[in-house]
């Protein structure tokens, strides 16, 4: 697959992808969308109708400053607020690991959006494992650069073991890449072999089964 990126110069790479799976003029709810970045992009090139979730008051502020629509609040516990089906994807970036109860939230998701897409940083990469096995230690990289004590962390998510959940829920995996990052996570390149042991993140597009 190749990544038809969505502006790359400023944005994660993890993001360009997921903004080149969303239609032009789509309803989009973006959880934990920080300073905005995703929905900026959307709403500048696909005139997306998006609304957005951050915990960070100093990250609302960004967003309201670049004439965002974002909620200051929990999305856990938010999204119960939403009718059923009221966007047609909802995103969920690099965020997954950080959920406290995320086989009640992916279904929550799925009843409010068309569309679920979540990326998430891989445990399984080489030198996740190559770490482990030499200095036996937590690991740390560039896209889990905590240690074991400050780590926001609560969950360790191969690629692996999300898809192997997806087939136990009977959530449907309607797309998906992997990809390798590299300068600060704003470049990359999709991996289309051993995946789950050479990709750095996982990038996936969930619907609710029929």
């Amino acid at each position: 697959m190749s990544a038809e990126t969505i502006r790359p110069d400023n944005t994660r790479f993890d993001l360009q992808v997921i903004g080149s799976w969303i239609d032009p003029g789509s309803r989009v709810l973006d959880l934990g969308c920080g300073s905005g970045d995703l929905l900026h992009v959307l709403k500048q090139e696909k005139q997306v109708h998006g609304t957005g979730i951050e915990l960070s008051e100093d990250k609302v502020g960004r967003c309201i400053e670049r004439g965002l629509t974002v909620l200051q609040g929990d999305f856990e516990q938010e999204v119960h607020d939403y009718p059923d089906l009221s966007f047609d994807f909802v995103v969920l970036s690099q965020t997954l690991q950080q959920i406290m109860h995320p086989a009640e939230l992916i279904p929550e998701l799925l009843r409010i959006g068309k569309r679920v897409i979540v990326s998430f940083p891989n445990f399984g990469h080489w030198s996740v494992r190559m770490q482990i096995i030499l200095s036996g230690r937590a690991p740390m990289t560039d896209q889990l650069p905590y240690e074991w004590y400050n780590t926001p962390n609560i969950r360790v998510i191969t690629i692996n073991d999300f898809k192997w959940f997806l087939k136990k829920t009977g959530i449907l995996l309607t797309r998906e890449v992997a990809i390798n990052t590299h300068q600060q996570d704003r470049r990359g390149h999709v991996v289309k072999y051993l995946k789950n042991l050479r990709a750095t993140y996982g990038i996936m597009m969930l619907e609710r089964p029929t």
